[in-house]
């Protein structure tokens, strides 16, 4: 029986760090070519991992939490297949080589065939929600019993496992060999590749569920104290705190020098954490809820869903409004950026694609139930899951 979607505040975030992005141009669904930003150019200068052209091996998509696609998506999405889990899927799947991994609260991760939905194998665990993370023929994801694990992803076998000390549904990030991960007991533990424990760091008050990243050897989190910390990845050791308006339930994305987040306190901030201040701060301009979803950054455009049911589009400088979309539910579900669409799920229990430079309806697809996970975009299909416990493939 599916089991009841609990809605968990997270009071974290861990955003990525900064470096300068390379354009990538990309095919637009829409005709012609669209000019987006990668992370994979990035992650190399910086000696950190890539991604495969096209593959979405990690929560938003890429080492910069952007959530911009390598891949194109057809005109008309349609559903290719339909995947039925046990139980409830809130998590965010990783795509790699041709694969979909994604988990579910009925205990397992799910190896699917991105071409036919077919099964490959299932791993049993405890009750999965965290985003699923891929990294050279390795599986990484943590569950709400507490345990990080390390899965063969060609075998779906256990490599090994971490007894994290409290539920983890945060994603993983990489810092060189090196895996990071939040739990619910305040710690952002970094592990060496085979499992080994090397640092640390705490967050006073709050869980830490947003997904880490890294980037010029630093990671961010900010937690209940609504601060944002700024970590060296060799030691564990803070080196900056940036002051923020408020405590945050998501993940941010970096673009350059500046970091775009969603707040508990109904806003979206831009942060300049070189220099230590806000650039913007955008609210609605009536009915504020929190921004839970993480945002997706485009050339010009911050993206972000709000709890208070409307999908955003802010000028990335200035931080004012260009557009926004109401949906019929409230939108915890991080949007994606594919060429000139954005493609968002809600509560309401469709996801929606949207024009990028409109915010004009483009596409409303039904799916079985409430969507609380993200959207993960490789090889021409886009992968999402629901409450009812059924992973979709929408392409052509």
């Amino acid at each position: 029986m599916t089991r009841t979607r609990a809605v968990v505040v997270s009071r974290l975030i861990l955003a990525l760090a900064v470096a300068t992005l390379a354009p990538l141009t990309l095919p637009s669904p829409l005709g012609g070519e669209g000019r987006v930003r990668g992370a994979a150019g990035i992650a190399a200068k910086e000696g950190e991992a890539t991604k495969p052209e096209g593959d979405w091996p990690l929560f938003r998509g890429n080492p910069l939490q952007t959530g911009v696609a390598a891949s194109a998506l057809p005109d008309r999405l349609r559903v290719r297949w339909k995947f039925q889990t046990g139980d409830a899927v809130e998590g965010t799947a990783a795509i790699a080589g041709g694969t979909v991994y994604v988990g579910s609260y009925d205990k397992h991760i799910h190896a699917l065939d991105l071409k036919t939905g077919r099964q490959k194998w299932k791993y049993e665990g405890g009750p999965f929600k965290a985003p699923v993370a891929w990294r050279e023929g390795i599986v990484y994801v943590g569950d709400e019993d507490g345990t990080f694990h390390c899965i063969d992803a060609r075998t779906g076998k256990k490599r090994w496992t971490f007894d994290a000390g409290a539920e983890v549904t945060s994603g993983a990030g990489f810092a060189g060999d090196d895996v990071l991960f939040g739990a619910g007991n305040e710690l952002l533990t970094c592990l060496t590749k085979d499992g080994k424990k090397k640092w640390t760091f705490q967050v006073a008050g709050g869980p830490v569920n947003a997904t880490p990243a890294v980037a010029g050897g630093r990671t961010f989190v900010a937690g209940c104290d609504s601060n944002l910390h700024v970590i060296d990845t060799k030691t564990g050791r803070e080196v900056l705190a940036v002051p923020l308006n408020g405590q945050v339930g998501s993940t941010g994305a970096v673009v350059g020098g500046m970091l775009y987040v969603g707040t508990m306190t109904n806003e979206v901030q831009a942060v300049d954490w070189k220099n230590g201040k806000i650039e913007w701060s955008f609210r609605a301009k009536r009915r504020q809820q929190p921004f839970f979803a993480s945002v997706a950054v485009s050339d010009d455009l911050v993206i972000a869903g709000s709890k208070d049911k409307r999908v955003y589009g802010l000028d990335r400088k200035t931080g004012n409004e260009v557009w926004s979309y109401l949906t019929e539910g409230r939108v915890d579900s991080s949007p994606v950026v594919v060429g000139k669409r954005i493609y968002v799920g809600s509560q309401d229990r469709n996801l929606y694609v949207l024009d990028r430079d409109r915010g004009s309806l483009i596409q409303k697809v039904e799916l079985d139930g409430e969507v609380v996970g993200s959207p993960a975009v490789a090889g021409g299909c886009l992968i999402i899951g629901t409450v009812k416990g059924t992973v979709y493939c929408l392409g052509e």
